[in-house]
C-alpha cells in the first residue's frame, strides 16, 4: 500500500508536501501567538503560552501521546488537545510510525538513579559534580553503607525541577560521555515512588525505620522507640540495616516518627517514616531505588526470632512464597498470558537488560537484573542437599555475589530446605534480594 492510501487508511487525508506544513504551522504560530523550537529531537510548540506567568504547571498535568500518525502535525494536534484544557506545552518527537493515536498518563518522572559512584564521595560532592553538567538539579539522595556508615552505597538520586531537565540530564549523562572522579558512571530512570491513597496511609500504624546499624537488634530499636512512651511498641522487625516498627495505635505511631526521626541509636542517625502498604497483589517488588521493599511482615516465610520453634526436617513446611512473592503457585492470569505469532509479524532481538523490571516473574530473574544494573558480577549458585527423617532428598541454595562481598556478608543463604531445585534456586534469590 502507497503511503497516500496508508494515510487515508487511518482517516487522516493525503500527506502533506513541505510547503503546505510549513505553511500551516506558520499560520497555527500567527493565530495563537505560540513559539516554536527545535531541539533535541523534538519540536517545542509553547513551553510557556503567551501571556504565561508563575511556574510551570506541577507534576501531574502531563499526558503522553503514542502512534501518531507520520502526516500529522501540531496544526492538527493542537485543536484536538485543546479541547481538553489550555495547552502549556506541545512537545512533538520527530519519528512516527502511522498508526492510531493512543495516550496514557505520563509517570512525569523527575527523578534518575546513578549508579557506580566512588562510595568515598558525600552528598555535597555528588551535588556539585550534578550541577556542574546538568541543569534544574533540585536535590541529590544518597545512602550511607550498610556496614560502614562513612561510605555511600554505590549509588544515588538525583531530582530535577521537571521531567524535561531529567529527561534532558539522561541524555547529557549517557555513559562515556560524562566521567565524573574518573568513573564511567551508569544513568537510568529512577522508578517512580509508590503512590498510596490518602485514606490508606491514614490507617497506617507502622514505622518504617532505615539506615540502622547491621549490630542493631530488634530488642534495642523497641527499647528505644519505647522511651518516649512506654508500651506503645506491639513489635519489630529488623531486616539488615532497616526495620519496621509496629504500633498498638497509629497516634503512637505519628507520634514517634516525629520524635525519633534523626536520632541516634548506636552511633547512627536514623529516618523514619510511615510504612507504605504493600498491594495484596505481591506481597514484595521493588521500590524506585532498585532494592527489595518488603511488607511489614514475615513476607518470604523466613522463621522470625521471636517464632522460637522451627520445623524439623522430619515436618516439611510448603514452599509459602512462589513467583512476584504469590501466596499461591499460580502467578495472576494477566501475567501468563501468552499471544500468537503470526505470519509475517517483525521480531527484533533485544538483551534481556534493556527490558523494565515488571517483565521479569521469578526472583532468579530479578536478581541477575538487579546485579546487572548496579555493574555488580552475576550471583552465583552453589547447591547443597541433606536428608529428612523420611529419606527425602532437601535442597538449599548458598548465593555468592563477589563485587559486593566487601560491603555485605560474604554469602546469603535462606534458612528453609526445598525439595525441587526450581524451589531453591527461586527462594535463594528472594532470600538475596530482600537481604541487599
Amino acid at each position: 500500500m502507497h503511503e497516500e492510501n496508508k494515510a487515508g487508511a487511518n482517516g487522516c487525508g493525503k500527506i502533506r508536501r513541505g510547503a503546505q506544513n510549513g505553511a500551516a504551522l506558520l499560520d497555527l504560530i500567527e493565530k495563537t501567538g505560540y513559539s516554536m523550537v527545535q531541539q533535541n529531537g523534538q519540536r517545542k510548540f509553547g513551553g510557556p503560552p503567551p501571556g504565561w506567568e508563575g511556574p510551570p504547571p506541577p507534576r501531574g498535568c502531563e499526558v503522553f501521546v503514542g502512534k501518531i500518525p507520520r502526516d500529522m502535525y501540531e496544526d492538527e494536534l493542537v485543536p484536538i488537545f485543546e479541547r481538553a484544557g489550555k495547552i502549556y506545552e506541545l512537545r512533538l518527537m520527530m519519528e512516527f510510525n502511522g498508526k492510531f493515536i493512543g495516550v496514557c498518563v505520563s509517570l512525569d518522572n523527575c527523578r534518575l538513579f546513578i549508579g557506580a559512584i566512588p562510595k568515598d564521595k558525600k552528598k555535597e560532592e555528588i551535588l556539585s559534580e550534578m550541577k556542574k553538567v546538568t541543569e534544574g538539579v533540585v536535590d541529590v539522595i544518597v545512602y550511607p553503607n550498610a556496614t560502614d556508615k562513612t561510605k555511600n552505597r554505590g549509588f544515588a538520586f538525583v531530582e530535577y525541577e521537571s521531567h524535561r531537565a531529567a529527561a534532558m540530564a539522561r541524555r547529557r549523562l549517557i555513559p562515556g560521555t560524562f566521567q565524573p572522579w574518573g568513573h564511567t558512571i551508569q544513568v537510568d530512570w529512577a522508578d517512580p515512588e509508590k503512590v498510596v491513597d490518602e485514606e490508606t496511609m491514614q490507617r497506617v500504624k507502622v514505622l518504617y525505620v532505615r539506615n540502622l546499624m547491621i549490630s542493631t537488634t530488634e530488642e534495642k530499636i523497641k527499647a528505644e522507640f519505647n522511651k518516649f512512651k512506654p508500651g506503645v511498641v506491639e513489635r519489630v522487625k529488623k531486616l539488615r540495616d532497616y526495620a519496621f516498627v509496629h504500633f498498638f495505635h497509629r497516634e503512637d505511631a505519628v507520634a514517634a516518627m516525629s520524635a525519633m526521626n534523626g536520632k541516634c541509636i548506636d552511633g547512627a542517625s536514623i529516618e523514619v517514616t510511615l510504612a507504605k502498604p504493600v498491594s495484596k497483589e505481591s506481597s514484595w517488588k521493588q521500590n524506585f531505588n532498585g532494592q527489595i521493599s518488603p511488607s511489614s511482615e514475615n513476607l518470604l516465610g523466613f522463621p522470625n526470632k521471636e517464632d522460637g520453634n522451627q520445623k524439623s526436617l522430619g515436618k516439611p513446611s510448603s514452599l509459602s512464597v512462589r513467583l512476584n512473592g504469590q501466596h499461591s503457585p499460580d502467578p495472576p492470569e494477566a501475567e501468563r498470558s501468552t499471544y500468537s505469532i503470526f505470519p509475517g509479524i517483525k521480531l527484533t532481538p533485544i538483551s534481556m537488560y534493556s527490558l523494565k523490571l515488571s517483565h521479569f516473574s521469578s526472583a532468579v530473574m530479578h536478581l541477575d537484573y538487579f546485579c546487572h544494573k548496579n555493574s555488580w558480577a552475576p550471583p552465583e549458585y552453589c547447591l547443597y542437599s541433606t536428608t529428612s527423617q523420611d529419606g527425602k532428598v532437601l535442597l538449599v541454595y548458598k548465593v555468592l555475589i563477589s563485587s559486593i562481598a566487601d560491603d555485605f556478608q560474604s554469602y546469603f543463604m535462606p534458612e528453609k530446605l526445598c525439595t525441587t531445585v526450581e524451589d531453591a534456586k527461586e527462594l535463594a534469590a528472594q532470600f538475596t534480594l530482600l537481604h541487599l
